[in-house]
């Protein structure tokens, strides 16, 4: 049975399985919303600051 859960975007009850193509997310809506947020930098993973020399070597790797 599949368990009931808040939407991480909006808080309404969804269920997380295998019928919800947007899991954990309750619909589309709310997980384009979230991408968003990561693609603007608004949810950011913590860490250690690149310096320069790290950064421009991410740049080589991706070109």
């Amino acid at each position: 049975m599949p368990s009931s859960y808040p939407c991480p975007q909006c808080s309404r009850p969804t269920l997380y399985s295998i019928s919800n193509p947007f899991r954990p997310f309750c619909s589309q809506q709310c997980q384009i919303l979230d991408l968003g947020a990561w693609a603007s930098q608004s949810h950011r993973i913590e860490g250690d600051a690149l310096g320069d020399a790290e950064e421009s070597q991410g740049e080589d790797w991706q070109a």
